[in-house]
């Protein structure tokens, strides 16, 4: 497997892994579970792109992951922060062959949003952060 630190950008980080896309799918779910997150929904954008606008597309699938006691946390806290969840993740080819990319939203960014003065959101963010962050660096 690939040894490649996390990148990050303005809104996520990720991770070039050396696994193949249904490898990669299945070892991303598998540390989602590890991390307390349960897959609420999956939308396969190939096949979705390929349906509604007859293109092709790569192998790309996003799993909206959810960690029920911090989902419940920030509800809580804002009840209209469900239009926030659940943090997504995306698995997808890379154009290099057997290779995928594994990246997952900063949940920081995300809730940012709400503002910053509210301490409880901005800690369930940074814990979200975390284990968002273990499950793409374990790949």
């Amino acid at each position: 497997m690939s040894a490649q630190q996390l990148q990050h950008s303005k809104y996520g980080f990720s991770k070039t892994v050396d696994l193949p896309y249904e490898e990669a799918v299945e070892k991303a779910r598998i540390a989602l579970k590890a991390e307390g997150f349960g897959v609420l929904c999956e939308i396969d954008i190939k096949e979705k792109l390929k349906e509604k606008l007859a293109v092709d597309f790569r192998k790309y699938v996003i799993l909206g992951a959810c960690n029920p006691p911090l989902a419940y946390k920030t509800l809580q806290q804002e009840l209209g922060i469900g239009l926030l969840l659940p943090c997504n993740v995306v698995v997808y080819e890379a154009d290099e062959v057997g290779k995928s990319v594994v990246a997952a939203i900063d949940a920081k960014t995300m809730l940012s949003v709400v503002g910053t003065n509210n301490s409880t959101i901005n800690a369930v963010a940074t814990e979200v952060n975390e284990k968002l962050q273990r499950v793409v660096a374990q790949l």
